[in-house]
């Protein structure tokens, strides 16, 4: 059994939600997460259908991480129009935008300064109004 289980660890399986195997154990305890160990890796948005036509149809687009308010810097330098969609004239978010930084809303949070790091996935979600 012991060297199945070695065999199984240096083959590199991957396991629940994005994360691999510690591969110097026979038998692994631990996981270590994809995003902790892959350099470079970008922060994903996610882009509403109402503004993916500033994405060239893109439902998804990668992005460096940093703050939120670099993310949406990023956003615009690669897809322009999307800052004023997001943020109004005083630098602000929109009243009408929610943003979610790995499922928390950035307003509960620190704002356009929330942290966004390697492997975070930005939801962009238009409120919807009406009666």
């Amino acid at each position: 059994m012991r060297d199945r289980g070695r065999h199984r660890a240096a083959r590199g399986l991957v396991g629940p939600a994005g994360v691999t195997l510690v591969a110097d154990r026979p038998f692994p305890t631990e996981w270590v997460s994809i995003a902790d160990s892959v350099p470079g890796m970008a922060a994903t948005v996610r882009i509403p259908t109402t503004m993916r036509p500033l994405t060239g149809g893109e439902k998804q687009v990668s992005v460096d991480a940093g703050t939120l308010s670099e993310v949406i810097a990023s956003l615009e330098a690669a897809h322009p129009g999307m800052r004023e969609r997001l943020l109004d004239d005083d630098g602000s978010l929109r009243k009408f935008v929610n943003v979610f930084v790995d499922d928390d809303d950035v307003r509960y949070l620190d704002g356009l300064d929330t942290a966004v790091a390697d492997g975070i996935q930005v939801s962009i979600i238009p409120a919807v109004a009406g009666g």
